[in-house]
């Protein structure tokens, strides 16, 4: 197979689309999305997003040290697109998008009330990265509304329908159906 080389990017498939959660200094609910984060500890659990200084949220990360992460769903799309084009500094987000922030209950930092599942993190530590800051936080409690749990009572990816972006052609996704048992299929492969 013969592949093109596009240099270096940030090209990753799927990025995740994260909304992450602060207060300002005036104690003003902010919103910010990025899709440079995951998951980067399982012991403590531990989430890691990266935000450049010259956003409203760097500043409000670096005040706070608690933030939230909240993940909208795929009807949620337009309201999440915002998050990531306006400013907080001379924007009230929540009100412009008719979304309600709720205060944590374990961090001083606000989620998006109608986003299916949430994470409340504390900052454990940040690391420089070129133009970016990753903030590291301990995930403290993950909520997730009930609507959007199976049967089992597990967070359900079908229900939840999270989005995802496409950095090379600034596009968002949504997910498609269950392709293997995790754990499992790859078993078929063992010797």
């Amino acid at each position: 197979m013969t592949k093109r080389s596009f240099g270096p990017r940030t090209l990753l498939y799927p990025h995740p689309d994260l909304i992450i959660g602060t207060y300002g200094p005036d104690g003003r609910p902010d919103a910010m999305a990025a899709a440079w984060g995951g998951i980067c500890s399982s012991n403590p659990p531990a989430v890691a997003v990266s935000v450049q200084k010259v956003r409203q949220t760097y500043k409000n990360l670096m005040e706070q040290r608690e933030f939230t992460i909240s993940i909208p769903s795929e009807e949620y799309v337009r309201e999440a697109d915002y998050f990531g084009i306006a400013s907080g500094r001379d924007t009230d987000k929540f009100a412009a998008t008719g979304l309600t922030p709720i205060k944590g209950d374990l961090v001083n930092a606000p989620y998006v009330g109608e986003f299916p599942v949430v994470l409340e993190c504390r900052l454990l530590q940040t690391v420089e990265i070129g133009v970016h800051t990753q903030f590291i936080g301990e995930i403290l409690d993950v909520k997730v509304d009930e609507s959007v749990l199976g049967e089992d009572g597990k967070p359900d990816i079908g229900k939840i329908r999270p989005i995802a972006y496409d950095s090379m052609r600034q596009e968002y996704y949504g997910f498609g159906s269950v392709l293997a048992k995790a754990f499992s299929v790859g078993k078929e492969l063992k010797k």
